[in-house]
């Protein structure tokens, strides 16, 4: 086994399947089952799910900009929860961490914490992003990962991997098997946010991207075998 601790980000878009809003429980029970052999294998596993399927901050232009990325972090509470919860009925232990008091949904974060957790083999969900407006989920993916000393980043994603154009504008958009992180930032492709770039490059935090609704992705890009998404490096 080449990697021990990982931070998954699952984005909510993909979550919700063909609907693209809400839930779609098939997709969520499957990634529960691929999630649940990560822990039967011995990996220690963080998860950050975004709050796109319900609310994404900046499309809020009637609210003001604090207001809006705070139903953002709302909106990954109410995702946590859900997810969780399907991850029990799968058989798994889980805890959800909060970096603001949200009664008795979730636990208040510190790293202690949360070390305790994983290494207890709860799959431990980060949810409400870094508790401050101006990040996004994409910051608080490589923030918890920095702080819980992951080995990677898997990146789930509704796309299987990162091109050098919009495939869906592109039809000659070519994909990249590998690509450092500097040079993500050069081009702009927008696979992470800037801020969640230079802390990656900063940390030497590697990444894998790789399509969610793919057989086996999430377990494939743990494990590093078959994997057919895209290598981040550092």
């Amino acid at each position: 086994m080449q990697y021990k601790r990982v931070l998954l980000k699952l984005s909510g878009e993909a979550l919700a399947g063909e609907k693209h809003t809400g839930f779609d429980e098939a997709t969520v029970r499957g990634v529960a089952k691929e999630v649940k052999k990560l822990v039967d294998n011995g990996f220690h596993l963080g998860i950050v799910i975004g709050g796109g399927n319900f609310w994404r901050g900046r499309t809020g232009d009637e609210l003001t900009r604090s207001k809006a990325d705070q139903i953002g972090m709302l909106a990954t509470v109410m995702n946590c929860i859900y997810v969780s919860d399907i991850f029990r009925s799968e058989g798994m232990d889980t805890e959800i961490f909060t970096p603001f008091v949200c009664g008795a949904f979730s636990n208040l974060y510190s790293i202690d914490a949360v070390n305790a957790s994983l290494d207890s083999g709860k799959v431990t969900f980060f949810a409400g992003g870094t508790g401050h407006p101006y990040f996004s989920t994409d910051t608080a993916t490589v923030l918890r990962a920095v702080e819980i000393e992951a080995e990677q980043i898997l990146l789930a994603k509704a796309i299987d991997g990162v091109y050098d154009s919009d495939p869906k504008v592109n039809p000659e958009a070519k994909k990249y098997d590998s690509i450092s992180i500097q040079n993500v930032v050069d081009q702009k492709l927008g696979v992470i946010d800037l801020t969640a770039s230079i802390m990656c490059l900063e940390n030497k935090m590697p990444l894998k991207v790789f399509a969610l609704s793919e057989e086996d992705g999430i377990l494939r890009a743990a494990m590093d075998k078959d994997f057919d998404g895209t290598r981040i490096t550092v």
